[in-house]
């Protein structure tokens, strides 16, 4: 294996990641992840293999080989600190789309357009998208209140599984509901700015 195709395989897991992070449906990605990791760990061990027969003569490609499997292997097998590089590039990086959105609800110029009556709100497919998963966003209001939220799917599972959110919201009493979940599950749950919460729910 030369030093080129070492590079395509890296930029390849690159590219496979960003593409899982807002496309992949959750129940391909496991599976996905699963033989992937296999794949690597497999690559790991027989570079460690020749690498220990040529340990007289020490091969820097070799090295860099075993190295360059190893790390893919455990940031494929354990993808959470990938994944919120992700999510921490996407959050600034839409941040103004994001906020634009929130202004055409309040405004009444988007509003849940859903076959299921359930507040989900399809938006235009484009990339990249504002809520992952379909790039539907849900909207919630109070009667009678000028009360909002707002969900953008971070993470859209499915069934009754739970799903990741960034959420806007202007209502004190999800506001302390949120706060609530942050002091109860901080690894998951915390406040990003006034009003935008990221959040995990079941």
């Amino acid at each position: 294996m030369s030093k080129r195709i070492l590079i395509y395989i890296i930029i390849g897991w690159c590219l496979l990641t960003i593409i899982e992070y807002y496309f992949i449906p959750y129940f391909i990605v496991v599976l996905l992840w699963m033989l992937l990791s296999i794949a690597f760990l497999g690559m790991a061990i027989i570079q460690i293999i020749k690498l220990g027969r040529e340990w007289r003569s020490l091969n820097k490609l070799r090295i860099i080989k075993v190295s360059v499997f190893s790390i893919l292997f455990y940031l494929t097998f354990n993808q959470s600190p990938v994944n919120r590089l992700i999510e921490k590039a996407d959050w600034s990086i839409l941040y103004d789309r994001r906020n634009d959105i929130i202004e055409k609800v309040k405004r009444k110029e988007l509003n849940p357009n859903g076959s299921f009556n359930n507040g989900i709100c399809k938006l235009p497919y484009e990339f990249p998208v504002v809520s992952n998963g379909g790039n539907d966003i849900i909207i919630g209001r109070e009667m009678d209140s000028e009360e909002l939220i707002v969900k953008f799917w971070v993470f859209r599972n499915f069934f009754e599984a739970p799903s990741t959110y960034f959420i806007y919201t202007t209502d004190e009493n999800k506001i302390d509901e949120f706060d609530k979940l942050i002091t109860k599950d901080p690894d998951n749950n915390w406040r990003i700015e006034k009003n935008w919460y990221r959040i995990l729910e079941d």
